[in-house]
């Protein structure tokens, strides 16, 4: 029984078949789609053809990647400056970014506090180093200055109250 050369079937493929192959799998920006076919050796001007021909044909679509991506990071507990600096990683513009992160429609303060009571349970602040820690904390995940500090002095038991 004589095998097939997959190797030589993938060097055939076009830009077009290439990138439908990903979409198939996940969603993809157009950026991305771009780096990728150019790091598969495809031909410049035909995987610009191929990204319009599949944004013509909605099977490639920033703004639902966006939604996606939002989506997943809210999901996992991530702020609305994590996940913008996420978006303009993959080619989005801060418009749309804007209008994703709005459009979401996230209460970022409960989100936040969820955050911690998830990290370090209903134990309350011991003093102004922890105080600091947890703000830390929800800094890293992308949460404002002023919401973090809603939620870190809104907890029970403050220092200082």
């Amino acid at each position: 029984m004589k095998r097939k050369d997959t190797r030589g079937d993938r060097l055939d493929r076009s830009a077009y078949d290439r990138a439908l192959g990903m979409l198939a799998r996940r969603e993809y920006s157009q950026r991305e789609l771009r780096t990728r076919l150019e790091r598969a050796g495809c031909d410049e001007d035909e995987s610009e053809s191929a990204l319009r021909r599949l944004q013509t044909q909605h099977y490639q679509d920033d703004d639902r990647f966006g939604e996606m991506i939002v989506r997943a990071r809210v999901g996992q507990g991530y702020g609305p400056a994590r996940i913008q600096a996420e978006l303009r990683s993959h080619g989005l513009g801060d418009a749309p970014i804007r209008v994703l992160i709005e459009g979401a429609g996230v209460d970022w303060e409960v989100l936040a506090a969820a955050q911690l009571r998830k990290k370090y349970g209903i134990r309350p602040v011991a003093d102004y180093a922890e105080r600091g820690k947890r703000a830390a904390f929800l800094l890293r995940r992308g949460f404002s200055a002023a919401t973090v500090r809603i939620v870190t002095h809104s907890e029970v038991g403050d220092p200082g109250d």
